[in-house]
């Protein structure tokens, strides 16, 4: 029997897709001759793929079984079949995108550039900012890595902690609870929360709930840098990551306080897709997207 490993690649699509449309899409090959493939894999597996439910296609129990196993089968083939090379930084010339919290690249993105400008010239990073709902942006290769706060459900997405950062209470300069910012203070402040889907609740609440005490939240605003103006212009207090927010807090000229309350320390995780685990201009990026989070990081614990 003759196998076309191109199947495995329409099989990874469809199955992740979930539509014939949608596989065509990201293939950037027609419906008819993804639908054709479709009817040979089929054949071979004795498997419908995908089923109709209603007016959506359905993965049937053997798709979401194999899932997994066809990624891994693509980049065993494709380590088989590309021949390795080193990667030359000085030539490289490529354009990363990246996707992050505005305070993230705010605090990242100097020493970041300065770093890929000295060692690769030809490299162009494009900064995005989060959204207010998910995205499969990094499914469909639009963003090559993101920077948040949570691990990734979905399978082919992998992820890498970078590390955490301690919260903080950000309050224009001459505040007068600077004196003494105990809980009883902390909590009777007028506050202000950054949410990108405008809630008017954070794990703050929960924590003062736990002191049996609540706060007035009088604003929620999508980015640090409108927290960080509402701030310097009121009394109100943000709660915020400590070393991601300090480019914004000095451009403000703001202060930072320890925040009268035992609260996890947000983290930072690195996502991209499983497509580009051996790629090695990709990994030279996740590494020095890694360093310098650690370093900035490192920087806050020594605080």
């Amino acid at each position: 029997m003759h196998l076309d490993l191109n199947l495995l690649t329409v099989l990874e699509a469809l199955v992740e897709e979930g539509s014939v449309a949608g596989a065509a899409a990201r293939l950037r090959l027609s419906s008819p001759a993804v639908s054709r493939s479709l009817g040979r894999i089929r054949r071979l597996t004795g498997d419908e793929i995908l089923v109709r439910t209603g007016r959506t296609m359905t993965r049937t129990t053997y798709a979401l079984a194999v899932q997994d196993r066809i990624g891994e089968l693509l980049r065993q083939a494709e380590q088989l079949l590309v021949p390795s090379s080193s990667l030359d930084l000085a030539t490289l010339d490529r354009v990363f995108t990246l996707r992050a919290h505005d305070a993230l690249t705010a605090a990242l993105a100097p020493a970041l550039l300065r770093d890929v400008l000295a060692t690769a010239p030809g490299v162009r990073l494009r900064f995005l900012a989060e959204t207010t709902h998910d995205t499969e942006e990094l499914r469909h290769a639009a963003v090559d890595l993101e920077l948040g706060s949570k691990v990734p459900t979905v399978p082919e997405l992998r992820h890498e902690l970078l590390g955490s950062d301690p919260l903080v209470v950000v309050l224009r300069r001459g505040h007068p609870a600077t004196a003494r910012l105990d809980l009883a203070t902390y909590a009777a402040l007028p506050h202000v929360v950054v949410s990108r889907r405008g809630r008017l609740r954070d794990p703050v609440d929960d924590a003062l709930g736990d002191h049996g005490r609540h706060r007035l939240v009088v604003a929620s605003v999508g980015t640090i840098a409108a927290a960080a103006q509402i701030v310097a212009g009121t009394d109100a207090a943000l709660a915020a990551p400590g070393r991601v927010v300090e480019a914004v807090t000095e451009a403000f000229e703001l202060i930072n306080e320890p925040v009268p309350l035992e609260l996890p320390a947000p983290q930072v995780i690195s996502v991209w897709h499983q497509r580009s685990e051996s790629d090695a201009a990709h990994a030279w990026l996740r590494e020095r997207v890694r360093a310098t989070t650690e370093a900035l990081l490192e920087d806050a614990s020594n605080h």
